[in-house]
């Protein structure tokens, strides 16, 4: 099968040059407003940044992600790293989880162990899963492709293809961000051996008919994507039209693949106004230090250029049961209705009260609790 055991030893080098980038950043002036309306302020970057330089210790982020089994293999011709926790229990599930941008495989970190071994964790064991997180296409530890063609739909095909590899004949998929429209690609065309998929939030659209008749939720659901809209797609737009561009500053400048990433925690987190209030510094730096260290700013964002124009759509309709878990401070709250536009057998709709869209990240307890409750109807 091809499959290696990988450990992750970044090169002290490395770490050296990422001090020393940061301890001669150039920055700009101060922003003209007292808020985040123009981006990450200055005094708190400078702050994270002088943290990150002087007090940050990725070797601690190391030996929290090679406490689980890492591998590579080759899948349709690219190098692909995952993270393999197989479950002590013998009757666990196997689950394929897939994170999106700007997340990684760190987002999994604090859920890995209940999912996989819930006996050591205060849970029943008849609750396990056989747990596998890929790193997407050029992100982490990954290859980075070097030919178009890596979307949304060859992805889904490629980790079918991995869960067959690692022998396992029937298995449940979840994902949010990126990882939910990989994950319905994986229900649509897998739907012999994918059981069933969980979604943070499902990739669908309205019909014209329910935006001629809508909800007083759906109305403040449209409400948010307008106003992501105007403000929260500069991001987007870039990396789907010129990923290589925004890709020189975000690989050459420490600061500038911080602040990329980080302004996005304090928008898509339930943070009330700021990252930190959802999640730890350290937390925050372990995930921007994988995009760091790994050199995958441009490759990442060239799978908005591959596929943002299709991400509500990739796959097709999906006839797996879904189950889908809404997180109040999620950038979108999908209507149910909407939802059963594409997902036809919609199992499961629960809308929690806390968490955004990291759920995983900012609320392991709830999304392992959720994840449970769905898969439980498939054992």
């Amino acid at each position: 099968m091809g499959i290696t055991e990988f450990h992750i030893d970044v090169p002290q080098a490395d770490l050296d040059d990422l001090k020393e980038r940061l301890g001669r950043a150039r920055w700009p002036e101060h922003e003209t407003v007292g808020d985040w309306s123009q981006g990450v302020p200055i005094v708190w970057l400078r702050d994270i940044c002088h943290y990150w330089a002087e007090t940050y210790d990725w070797r601690a982020a190391e030996a929290r992600l090679n406490q689980f089994a890492h591998f590579r293999t080759d899948l349709d011709g690219l190098g692909i790293h995952f993270i393999h926790a197989r479950s002590p229990e013998p009757d666990a599930i196997p689950l394929v989880m897939t994170h999106g941008w700007p997340g990684s495989v760190v987002e999994f970190l604090k859920v890995i162990g209940p999912l996989s071994d819930p006996r050591s964790h205060g849970g029943d064991p008849a609750d396990a899963f056989h747990v596998v997180c890929p790193s997407l296409p050029g992100y982490g530890f990954s290859d980075k492709p070097t030919e178009t063609g890596w979307g949304l739909e060859r992805i889904g095909r490629a980790w079918a293809t991995l869960m067959a590899d690692l022998g396992y004949s029937s298995y449940v998929a979840q994902g949010g961000d990126w990882g939910s429209a990989v994950t319905s690609c994986i229900g649509a065309q897998d739907p012999e051996h994918c059981v069933a998929i969980h979604l943070n939030i499902p990739p669908c659209t309205p019909t014209a008919e329910q935006l001629g008749d809508m909800n007083e939720a759906e109305i403040l659901a449209m409400q948010d994507i307008a106003h992501h809209q105007r403000w929260g797609t500069g991001y987007s737009t870039e990396q789907m039209t010129r990923p290589q561009t925004i890709g020189y500053s975000l690989v050459d400048s420490p600061v500038g693949q911080a602040a990329w990433i980080l302004e996005k925690f304090w928008a898509w987190t339930d943070c009330d106004g700021h990252p930190e209030n959802a999640l730890t510094r350290d937390e925050l730096l372990d995930n921007v230090s994988l995009y760091w260290l790994t050199a995958t700013g441009a490759s990442s964002a060239r799978l908005y250029w591959e596929s943002l124009e299709h991400f509500m759509t990739a796959g097709g309709p999906v006839g797996v049961p879904t189950g889908v878990t809404v997180l109040p401070k999620e950038i979108v709250r999908i209507s149910r209705r909407w939802a059963e536009n594409r997902f036809s057998d919609l199992r499961y709709w629960n809308e929690v009260d806390r968490g955004g869209h990291f759920a995983s990240f900012e609320q392991p307890e709830i999304f392992v609790d959720e994840l449970r409750t769905f898969f439980r109807l498939f054992r």
